[in-house]
């Protein structure tokens, strides 16, 4: 090969698959029993599985999982950061779901990989004077027969207090 005719990493490219698709796939190998690439892979052709509905969810199947246990303020940490998750969730293990490209920390799943919610960056300075409320337990979220008010009301009374006490 004359390297001298090779402009970039673009032309290298080309040229390389150029020679794949030319050269490559019709000469045979003495590995192949004397077939040629091509010829073995249409051969192969009726036992090769495709991914079927895995396909769109491919780059899933390569995050990273990692276990941390959350704090009981609802937050964890990786990599010198801290995020914010679910508050029901504080005190348990979980898993952080990271894409190991991007570094990103996408959510928490459990050890069976089900998905818990999702993991947010903390913020220290905006959420120093944020007030929090533990969750109510699940009676108290039911409606009140006596009232006869039903969950829609209920909860945005619930909302309607709560946005009160912060202003």
């Amino acid at each position: 090969m004359d390297h001298s005719r090779i402009s970039s990493l673009d032309d290298l490219n080309a040229r390389l698959w150029a020679w794949i698709e030319r050269v490559y796939h019709y000469t045979a190998h003495s590995a192949l029993q004397g077939q040629t690439p091509l010829e073995r892979y249409q051969r192969d052709l009726p036992r090769i599985r495709t991914l079927g509905t895995l396909a769109p969810r491919l780059d899933e199947l390569f995050y990273h999982r990692i276990g941390r246990k959350v704090r009981r303020d609802s937050t964890v940490s990786y990599q010198g950061e801290r995020f914010e998750v679910p508050y029901e969730l504080a005190g348990r293990s979980v898993r952080l779901v990271v894409d190991p490209h991007t570094r990103r920390v996408l959510g928490v799943e459990d050890d069976k990989g089900r998905a818990l919610g999702v993991a947010t960056p903390l913020d220290a300075v905006a959420n120093g004077q944020r007030k929090r409320r533990k969750p109510q337990p699940p009676e108290a979220q039911k409606p009140h027969a006596s009232t006869g008010d039903d969950a829609v009301e209920l909860a945005y009374r619930q909302y309607h207090d709560h946005t009160k006490e912060e202003n």
